[in-house]
């Protein structure tokens, strides 16, 4: 399941989401709460769950950065990389082996932050012109705060891409490579696995993608008529994970009985 808009707004908890959490546990029900968000460690990201009033632990968390150092240890083992971002990216990167410099690095990797620096992009876009792979976290151009809409990694993305004419590869959803990632860490298969997001643009087709079926709730970014302008849909649409309460061990009801019943969220 995602993460923000699902089971909480910035740091204020989504009604009915602990006690959708809870039944999960109580069914035996595994689970992986993703973020595209590279800012925070899992371990940065349980505490802030925590003061929200759900406990979820640091195994059941996967970010975008894990993702992204994931994909670059099995791609180039032992490389280098510029970073602009936060320390959940830096903190993934440094776990596997990689050396940070803006010395000709093998890559820029592009995560999120609240407070790009023109230097920090300016120096990007140098040298992605040197020839540097140019890397993102995650393509989402905004997110959301209880002030508005904030320019995320993919608005940044864009304008280095502008710059340079070299276009990143986006590891985070709606990247199914971001998906299949956290089904090895979950120890699950995508045919007993439902994706629940708050986003049509990542979270859904990121399940669809990688041949989950997916819950769309309306307490997040995407609304009713939003999905309805996307040639896919998901399987389900709900109000929120608290609708999914009583249900966890049947989200579809009567469609269980045709697709197999859900066991991993």
């Amino acid at each position: 399941m995602d993460m923000d808009g699902v089971l909480v707004h910035e740091e204020h908890l989504i009604p009915g989401a602990d006690v959708f959490v809870s039944e999960l546990r109580e069914n035996g029900i595994g689970f992986m709460v993703l973020t595209n968000n590279s800012i925070y460690t899992p371990r940065d990201l349980r505490a802030r769950l925590r003061r929200s009033g759900l406990d979820i632990p640091e195994e059941s968390i996967w970010t975008s950065a894990l993702a992204t150092a994931r994909f670059l240890r099995e791609q180039r083992p032992g490389g280098s990389a510029y970073v602009v971002g936060e320390s959940g990216l830096t903190t993934a990167l440094h776990s596997i082996g990689y050396v940070l410099t803006d010395r000709d690095p093998d890559y820029v990797v592009l995560g999120e932050t609240r407070t790009y620096s023109f230097e920090a992009i300016t120096r990007a876009i140098r040298l992605v012109e040197s020839g540097a792979r140019f890397i993102a976290t995650n393509p989402d151009e905004k997110g959301p705060s209880r002030e508005g809409s904030l320019p995320a990694t993919g608005a940044v993305a864009a304008l280095i891409e502008r710059a340079t004419g070299r276009a990143p590869y986006y590891v985070g959803k709606p990247n199914p490579l971001m998906m299949r990632s956290a089904l090895r860490a979950l120890g699950a298969h995508s045919e007993n696995t439902l994706m629940i997001g708050d986003r049509m643009d990542t979270d859904v087709r990121s399940g669809l993608e990688a041949g989950l079926q997916s819950l769309l709730v309306l307490s997040g970014i995407s609304g009713r008529q939003t999905a309805e302008l996307f040639p896919y849909r998901p399987t389900k649409v709900l109000d929120s994970v608290a609708d999914l309460v009583g249900h966890t061990r049947d989200p579809f009801g009567e469609q269980a009985s045709a697709h197999g019943e859900a066991q991993r969220v």
